[in-house]
């Protein structure tokens, strides 16, 4: 039996996206983006990819791709972006050089045009986030499902620290994939 009083999924969905809208727009947010690249840079050189799975940024989420696309030839890794196919409802990462995407999937979002690979750390955007490590995204389940069919891959949320939901507000469903961790402006969780 669910809780009344705990918003839906969709509900919560729309009020953290409306707070990371207003975040986005605040004074506060050059000091974010510069606090969360520093975190975000230290969790990565700990980790040491051999490839990185990065997103391309849309509606305010942090762009994490930018970190590494100007000088993705000094990288010790290689890169890749998503691919999502709306038909199949499935994703999968393509390699990328780094430069400007000259493909958009089926979802409408900027993407590689490079070989198919598996990355062994994957950077996963949240609308949302517990401290137990899971993840409200936009309602796809794309990154979900990926994540189920490679479960050896290291999977890091990078979120504003605006998404933190409570653990009152969220119950993971069956399908959900726990993060490693979440990544925030103020630290890691």
């Amino acid at each position: 039996m669910s809780d009344p009083s705990r918003p839906t999924r969709p509900a919560l969905r729309a009020q953290l996206l409306a707070a990371r809208e207003r975040f986005a727009a605040s004074a506060e947010v050059s000091a974010a983006v510069a606090a969360i690249t520093r975190e975000l840079g230290q969790v990565i050189d700990h980790l040491e990819p051999e490839c990185l799975g990065l997103y391309w940024a849309m509606r305010s989420e942090f762009n994490a791709a930018s970190l590494w696309s100007d000088d993705s030839d000094a990288t010790t890794f290689s890169l890749a972006l998503p691919f999502a196919q709306r038909a199949a409802r499935q994703m999968h990462y393509r390699l990328w050089d780094g430069q400007a995407p000259r493909l958009v999937d089926e979802c409408g979002i900027a993407t590689s045009d490079g070989d198919k690979v598996v990355p062994d750390v994957v950077l996963v955007p949240c609308v949302g986030f517990t401290a137990g490590g899971y993840r409200l995204g936009y309602g796809g389940g794309y990154f979900d499902r990926w994540l189920a069919a490679h479960p050896h891959v290291t999977a890091v949320g990078v979120a504003w620290s605006v998404g933190l939901v409570a653990d009152a507000d969220f119950t993971p469903e069956p399908h959900d994939q726990p993060l490693a961790f979440v990544v925030t402006e103020k630290g890691v969780v």
